[in-house]
């Protein structure tokens, strides 16, 4: 499909994927909008709520986007308020699925995030799409209602959902591991207080991640989940010991109990076999380069 002149609304825009998104949109020729809770002088950006129903419709109305990258959403695993995440994440999605849906326009793809958090603590190996989901915290919950929900559109919207699992890179949130690990790198700190030093996480690029999504947005595999994943793990052990070597910095590292979560998933590695199907090509960097990346960012 020719993509000149398409326009893409994405929802988070502001947030850390969500930027990278629209660099990622651009580059390619997108006139892209974006939509987020939070003010901003940004050009095309427009301040709207997903608890805002009428608003929601007025602006979709409005914008008539060609391709919708649902992005917005309450993301940190930490965070205490359950209620907040089954508003945001539930609610406002379908806030957001219903104002695209009255907009009049037909679109090409209608690309949402979830999370690889929803296979929950699944014994190990590689988890697939058809893994059966067992979400261990609420906003793992929150995100598989949202995918049951989405998929009451699927007949009305073009719609594909997306299943990441751990991605970072620079500009991400300390209060996320590796941004919080690295910053503690860059400043010389003497000691990290880190919780579970032996969960083993799969970790992708964010600038491969958009790379993926702009790849759907084009294969167009309307109905499916697919997982976004490197196919690998890492401890957290091996990240500190990374990021001794990049830096020659010696760190303490302090296990407070405070930190480690009751119902931590253990190991998440994704098998990202439907993904390179669907994008030939497409691999991420390895965590070394994104790590030495964030290490060195300006």
């Amino acid at each position: 499909m020719s993509i000149a002149g398409k326009r893409a609304l994405i929802t988070g825009i502001q947030g850390f994927t969500g930027r990278y998104m629209a660099d990622e949109l651009q580059a390619q020729g997108y006139d892209v909008v974006g939509l987020g809770s939070q003010p901003s002088d940004e050009q095309n950006y427009h301040q709207v709520d997903l608890a805002d129903g009428p608003g929601l419709r007025a602006l979709l109305a409005k914008i008539q986007p060609d391709v919708v990258v649902h992005l917005a959403a309450l993301a940190f695993v930490g965070h205490g308020a359950a209620d907040a995440f089954y508003q945001v994440n539930l609610i406002g999605t379908r806030n957001l699925l219903e104002a695209v849906a009255a907009s009049g326009k037909s679109l090409d793809c209608v690309l949402i995030a979830s999370s690889a958090n929803v296979y929950g603590n699944a014994s190990g190996g590689l988890l697939s799409e058809t893994t059966l989901p067992a979400p261990a915290n609420d906003y793992a919950v929150s995100k598989l209602a949202m995918e049951y929900m989405a998929s009451l559109w699927q007949d009305r919207l073009p719609i594909v959902i997306t299943r990441p699992f751990n991605y970072t890179g620079v500009g991400q949130a300390d209060n996320f591991l590796l941004p919080k690990i690295v910053s503690h790198f860059r400043r010389k700190a003497p000691k990290i207080e880190l919780g579970n030093l032996d969960v083993w996480r799969d970790f992708s690029d964010v600038r491969a991640l958009v790379g993926a999504y702009r790849g759907l947005i084009e294969a167009k595999p309307l109905g499916q989940t697919i997982n976004v994943s490197s196919g690998h793990t890492h401890s957290l052990r091996e990240v500190i010991e990374m990021c001794k070597e990049f830096t020659g910095h010696d760190i303490e590292v302090e296990v407070n109990p405070a930190f480690v979560r009751a119902n931590e998933v253990k190991t998440l590695c994704g098998d990202n076999a439907r993904l390179r199907a669907l994008v030939p090509g497409w691999t991420t960097p390895s965590l070394g380069e994104t790590l030495s990346w964030m290490l060195t960012a300006e």
